[in-house]
């Protein structure tokens, strides 16, 4: 619309680059459709087990990616125009230009993060040595091939470590993150070492998952119904531990601070938090850790309805093994309260994809045990907390109580 408009009418500085970028955009735009469509058209045929149909897409794909070096030089030519040769034009024309150029730009963004996150630079290793070589052939190659494997392993380990070194460009790079990173990208790279998987793929399989789960659910025979009175024992105490669960639930939601808060209460929420997020009670209680203590303390007040005098410990400490956990006295339970915090932070996510096996001994068990390295490191940072620092004797000291209760959600449950 914009060419039609325009056409004999371009009066202004760069009319001759103005009239190229808009003819040029209209046939880039035209290509890419059309090789789109063809994709789409393309992968839409034959199945999961008959791939035969679809072996033009290699073709189809490398043709759209040759189509970005025009769009890249069109994204630059337009964002010289705008830039330079746009003074004098109509204002319609400059933002719609500007439109289409930050577009184009936006696109290519996405794409070239895709390609960074995404896309396999070593391929499949194995595939690279065929089954269809001699055994002698194999028996000589063995040492190539091993050492062939092992390089590319070593490899695979570095494109995943610099993949998370990019995504968490925000964190400070020391020891303990270089560690982590380097503990993350092996798991990666061993997990992904033998799939060759796009998003289609999973999907298809997670289809299929759900149909055999269905056929299976339709086949098996009806259960038999135990019905049991309202006033059975079974229903009491079912009832029991439904009201403890819903109790416990508030402190393992109040660990999360004043976001969860907010996002529970979005139109009273900051309203009850704004006098307090100016202030912070660090100096007349044990609170550490962490920015706007005020305004996660008072949402900690807000959600458990617990006062100041019953809250013994509170750390809002957040690194890499390190979570956030408070320690209150329920009067209610006459129980102390240890919550610790869930997924929140990026830090938190890094603990969480720290997925190796790590020996956990357990007295009175024998044969070795494996737990989540993240998350044992982080139970084991709280163990050290709460005993090393005297806090659960402090807390049981205060008050008479009859138990100690642990609430956690999502990494939490370290």
């Amino acid at each position: 619309t914009l060419v039609i408009e325009e056409q004999g009418h371009l009066d202004c500085n760069g009319r001759g680059v103005l009239n190229s970028y808009l003819i040029g955009l209209l046939v880039v735009l035209a290509l890419i459709i059309l090789s789109l469509c063809a994709i789409v058209y393309v992968s839409a045929q034959g199945t999961i087990t008959n791939p035969g149909a679809r072996r033009s897409m290699p073709a189809l794909v490398y043709l759209r990616a040759m189509l970005y070096i025009p769009e890249l030089v069109w994204a630059c030519l337009g964002a010289i125009w705008v830039s330079d040769d746009s003074r004098g034009c109509d204002p319609a024309t400059v933002g719609s230009v500007i439109a289409a150029v930050v577009t184009s730009w936006i696109i290519l963004l996405l794409t070239g993060l895709g390609v960074v996150f995404v896309f396999d630079p070593l391929g499949n290793p194995r595939s690279q040595h065929g089954p269809m070589e001699p055994l002698g052939v194999r028996d000589l190659e063995s040492s190539g091939g091993t050492q062939f494997l092992s390089t590319a392993r070593s490899l695979a380990v570095k494109v995943w470590e610099s993949r998370l070194r990019l995504l968490c460009c925000c964190l400070p790079q020391d020891e303990s993150h270089r560690a982590a990173f380097s503990s993350i990208s092996q798991l990666f790279s061993d997990f992904f070492s033998d799939t060759d998987l796009v998003p289609s793929d999973i999907a298809a399989g997670l289809a299929l998952l759900h149909q055999e789960q269905d056929k299976m659910e339709r086949s098996r025979d009806p259960e038999a119904l135990v019905s049991h009175s309202p006033s059975s024992p079974v229903e009491h105490d079912l009832q029991v531990e439904l009201e403890n669960a819903a109790h416990c639930m508030r402190f393992a939601a109040s660990a999360y601070g004043w976001p969860l808060y907010v996002f529970s209460n979005p139109l009273t929420g900051p309203c009850r938090l704004g006098g307090d997020c100016c202030r912070t009670g660090a100096a007349d209680y044990d609170i550490i850790g962490g920015d706007h203590l005020g305004c996660h303390f008072s949402s900690i007040l807000q959600t458990t309805g617990l006062q100041y005098r019953d809250f013994i410990h509170v750390s809002f400490h957040n690194q890499i093994y390190q979570i956030p956990f408070f320690v209150a006295l329920d009067h209610q339970k006459e129980a102390v309260v240890v919550a610790v915090r869930g997924t929140l932070s990026l830090k938190d996510v890094i603990t969480d994809l720290s997925a190796e096996c790590e020996n956990l001994p357990i007295e009175g068990v024998s044969g070795a045990c494996y737990a989540h390295k993240g998350m044992c490191q982080a139970a084991d940072y709280i163990y050290k907390k709460l005993m090393n620092d005297g806090i659960l004797n402090q807390a049981f000291s205060v008050v008479p109580v009859r138990s100690c209760c642990v609430v956690f959600l999502s990494s939490g449950c370290a």
